[in-house]
């Protein structure tokens, strides 16, 4: 992700997140996610040790994947106009060769649940709340001869 991508970044997140996740959560938590994908907020994690890429298309971003710490998937976002097209997928598997660990973390919202369950991921307990945030954790098990091998399991 670069400077100028910041905007639309906060767009997508919000859209998709507003779509989708929203309607399950108390004010507390739209609230929350405001602020997690404000576009300062972005600008200040890139500043850190956060991975953020974006997925093109005729030149306009469609999604974004955030790496925390090359160990947890902070944030992956998909317009909600270009969804079931294998952009999250496209995410996922690059976004692996940033990984730093064996086992990659998702606090994957309850929606999200089947797809990260696609990816490879698997449910490590129970669904829980944060800042009125729901989630379920979820972990990757990254194959330990090669981030090749996982990212062939993730995309396929």
């Amino acid at each position: 992700m670069e400077q100028q991508d910041l905007a639309r970044v906060s767009f997508i997140c919000m859209k998709a997140f507003m779509h989708s996740v929203a309607p399950g959560l108390s004010n507390e938590g739209i609230d929350m996610f405001r602020e997690i994908a404000a576009t300062d907020s972005f600008s200040n994690r890139i500043k850190g040790d956060n991975t953020v890429l974006v997925f093109e298309e005729a030149g306009t971003v469609q999604g974004v994947i955030e790496l925390k710490e090359g160990r947890h998937v902070a944030m992956l976002f998909v317009d909600p106009e270009s969804q079931n097209k294998g952009i999250g997928n496209e995410l996922i598997s690059e976004v692996m060769a940033y990984a730093r660990t064996k086992t990659i973390t998702v606090s994957a919202s309850l929606n999200s649940v089947s797809a990260y369950l696609k990816y490879g991921f698997a449910c490590t307990g129970e669904p829980d709340e944060k800042s009125g945030l729901k989630y379920q954790p979820m972990e990757l098990e990254l194959n330990k001869s090669s981030k090749k091998d996982a990212l062939k399991r993730a995309s396929s």
